[in-house]
């Protein structure tokens, strides 16, 4: 977990099961498709245009799907922009992530599998009034596409039938999978969990099971918002539950990254393991002398390694870690889920304070770092956990260099 992680634990495909795989693909390989002897073309709400001129009998894809497609981009005056058809390379993107333009993620969720259509998209659904290459600004583009195959992504959990319970709080939540021999996900206790996280629109803005990694966390110490922390309480491992958390238990009036202002969020959540935590033992530093740098950085040497294997910008470290506020409350620790990050030096993935501090760094050192708030997270913090200007405190050990 890095520390732009530290406050935001929702911020990339995990493939399907064999057996998945297989059945998906037994389906598309009996797909047909016939010719439409009188195209019709439709208009929906944005703009849109579509014509299908050849029908096929597959599924239709959905949104977080993986698809395949063949197109031809022409303008109105039929002159050719691109061409996966004449590239010979299908081109493949996640269906309603906004990897593509507003006009093909609508247009893909409205076709089978080996359906072709031709496509006439308005500006302001294609590039608007942005010049991008051979596509002059405010453009009109028309796209003669083939929908070839599409693998299914992360899909909501149904809870249709399922109790709701809502808490004192106000979190909602249904149980998906109940699991009454599992140990209880208890405040103090080390949770690892898989979620996918989605906007009350359905679309997906995080996912642990999408990058295939599971999330590890001290559950009812504030390491993650409010609404999970009351959530994962309630659940034993095994289990699976559908959290709705109101932005009061979110990311609040602000919003953070990809979550905007006053964000409802749904998360599905399934607790993988349950276990006590590693205690991490606070470094001592009382025989020591600080070293402090040119921009306020304070350090204490803890222990000097032998290895001359330096952290440098543009190599890769793992780092273990746990944090400290000024009263001394830990907020956060890999030492804690046993599992040490790893970040590229010198990229800005973490903050300025790290990156000072990890490159006076070789192998096997342990530091103290005292970062100031203008090298942390400066004057606004990161609420709920990183309070505005709060000087913070790093037990860190280099643990390798790649």
């Amino acid at each position: 977990m890095t520390m732009k992680k530290i406050a935001t634990l929702f911020f990339a495909v995990i493939s399907l099961s064999l057996s998945a795989q297989e059945k998906v693909k037994n389906e598309k390989s009996t797909v047909k498709t016939v010719k439409v002897k009188k195209p019709k073309t439709m208009k929906t709400a944005s703009g849109l245009e579509y014509t299908i001129t050849e029908k096929g009998n597959g599924k239709m894809p959905q949104v977080g799907d993986k698809v395949k497609v063949h197109y031809t981009g022409k303008l109105l005056n039929d002159t050719v922009f691109d061409s996966s058809v004449k590239r010979g390379q299908p081109f493949e993107f996640k269906l309603g992530a906004g990897q593509v333009i507003k006009g093909w993620d609508e247009a893909f969720q409205l076709l089978n599998v080996g359906d072709k259509a031709t496509l006439k998209l308005p500006a302001d659904i294609a590039y608007g009034d942005r010049a991008m290459g051979l596509i002059p600004a405010n453009a009109t583009l028309i796209f003669d596409v083939e929908l070839i195959d599409f693998t299914e992504g992360i899909r909501p959990w149904d809870g249709k039938g399922k109790d709701t319970i809502t808490t004192a709080s106000g979190l909602k939540y249904i149980l998906i999978k109940e699991n009454k021999s599992g140990e209880i996900a208890a405040p103090g206790t080390q949770a690892t969990v898989h979620y996918s996280g989605y906007f009350k629109d359905g679309k997906m803005f995080d996912s642990s099971v999408e990058r295939g990694k599971t999330f590890k966390v001290k559950v009812g110490k504030g390491q993650v918002i409010k609404g999970w922390d009351e959530g994962l309480a309630l659940l034993r491992k095994g289990e699976k539950a559908k959290l709705f958390i109101p932005y009061t238990l979110g990311y609040g009036e602000q919003g953070y990254g990809p979550i905007p202002a006053k964000a409802d969020l749904i998360f599905d959540v399934e607790i993988v393991d349950v276990q006590a935590p590693v205690v991490p033992v606070l470094y001592d530093v009382s025989k020591l002398e600080a070293q402090k740098t040119a921009s306020g950085l304070q350090y204490y040497v803890v222990n000097k390694s032998a290895s001359n294997v330096k952290a440098e910008a543009g190599k890769t470290v793992k780092v273990h870690y746990s944090g400290y506020l000024a009263d001394g409350k830990m907020f956060d620790s890999s030492v804690e889920r046993g599992e040490p990050i790893e970040f590229p030096l010198g990229q800005g993935m973490v903050i300025p304070g790290w990156e000072e501090g990890i490159a006076l760094m070789n192998v096997g050192d342990k530091l103290r770092l005292v970062i100031p708030y203008y090298l942390a997270y400066g004057e606004q913090g990161r609420e709920p956990i990183i309070p505005a200007k709060a000087d913070l405190t790093f037990d860190v050990e280099l643990v390798d260099v790649k």
